[in-house]
């Protein structure tokens, strides 16, 4: 992970070596496991103007803090149940802070 754009900015790289710009939006323990939520960064085109909406397929992204030979890395869920349960948890700790 890196904070290049600021302590809410992280910069990913995937699996195939893309690299994905996100912001980071909270973080979370549950069932003994922790996980962060985040939305990927708009980019500007060309010419400066913002992504048109046809061109978002932005949401919310769920990514879990797993272990890998000593070093803490962020992984995507597979279990639909997991995943469901998580993003339960951050909605409802989403609304608690707006109220």
């Amino acid at each position: 992970m890196s904070d290049e754009y600021g302590g809410n900015f992280v910069s990913l790289t995937d699996e195939d070596g893309n690299e994905i710009e996100l912001e980071h939006l909270d973080t979370i323990e549950y069932n003994g496991a922790v996980y962060m939520a985040f939305f990927p960064v708009e980019e500007a085109d060309e010419e400066g103007q913002p992504p048109k909406e046809e061109d978002e397929e932005a949401g919310l992204i769920i990514l879990k803090v797993v272990e890998i030979d000593g070093e803490e890395q962020l992984a995507t869920l597979d279990d639909e149940e997991e995943l469901e349960a998580v993003y339960q948890q951050f909605m409802e700790a989403l609304f608690e802070e707006e109220e």
